[in-house]
């Protein structure tokens, strides 16, 4: 068995698909339950509170771990997961980290991120670490706008970073809960360019066959949208590297090709297989 947190997100659901199209038996764990592929065991648990995880990992052998942006406070447990799972005879994690904690270590939400990171490194299970850019999918913020006025508004329209398609992590999750190859592995991954947000708005465009403006939002209009739905620190933490981001955030990493054998997808990419989200 293995259990697969956020299962209905941007990662977990094809990560859960992957699994179950693998024949692995797959417990898919969130608040809600959603459509799942059949014979995929659902489990409604609330991250916050990791006791309700114990019946899901009883008799797993694998964890993914996606963690929630309540989780990434540096006054949160989540590591308690991490303890639960190797109490419950778990023998492998995979945990979905972030690029900062190597690019931004002093960010406190990449405090918080690298002290889980610790906890699994020491808990005496296997594990490998997927380090993502930021997600293409964080597009979907604009569906509605686009829909109904035509607009994307967003900060810093011409500083770009290599975003990723949250599909290519899930593969790149799936190969790491599979293959013994990747214990121990740190896997930083982006997609194939990088692109700003005046372009996304324009990828969107093109994908729609219709215009798409663009409106810059100031970094303090930015960060009160973002904080109606993550943490203050995670907000901040943010919005510091998409408006300057450093060499580092800037590389284009052959991760998801070192896994997976081929080229990450483009947001281009990304937008094709969603389109009917802006619609």
């Amino acid at each position: 068995m293995i259990v697969v947190t956020g299962a209905t997100g941007n990662v977990g659901r094809p990560l859960t698909r992957a699994l179950a199209e693998a024949g692995e038996r797959v417990t898919a764990v969130s608040r809600h339950r959603a459509e799942l592929p059949d014979g995929v065991r659902h489990h409604s648990a609330d991250l916050a509170e990791p006791a309700g995880l114990t019946t899901a990992l009883v008799g797993a052998k694998a964890l993914f771990l996606l963690l929630s942006g309540d989780l990434h406070t540096p006054e949160a447990r989540p590591a308690d997961i991490i303890d639960l799972a190797a109490s419950c005879g778990v023998r492998r994690v995979v945990l979905l980290s972030s690029q900062g904690v190597a690019t931004r270590p002093l960010g406190p939400s990449r405090v918080a991120m690298r002290a889980v990171e610790d906890a699994l490194r020491d808990s005496g299970m296997d594990w490998a670490v997927l380090r993502p850019e930021g997600f293409a999918s964080n597009a979907f913020a604009w569906a509605e706008s686009v829909r109904t006025r035509g607009t994307v508004a967003a900060p810093f329209g011409d500083v770009g970073v290599p975003v990723v398609d949250p599909a290519d992590i899930a593969e790149v999750a799936a190969a790491c809960l599979l293959d013994d190859q990747h214990t121990g592995g740190v896997y930083e991954l982006t997609g194939p360019e990088v692109i700003t947000p005046r372009q996304q708005a324009a990828a969107i465009a093109a994908a729609l066959d219709s215009p798409v403006r663009f409106h810059e939002l100031t970094r303090d209009e930015a960060r009160a949208g973002m904080t109606r739905f993550v943490p203050i620190e995670l907000a901040d933490d943010t919005l510091d590297i998409i408006s300057a981001p450093n060499p580092a955030e800037l590389r284009i990493s052959p991760d998801v090709e070192r896994v997976v054998g081929r080229g990450p997808h483009s947001f281009h990419d990304w937008v094709a297989r969603n389109v009917a989200a802006f619609r």
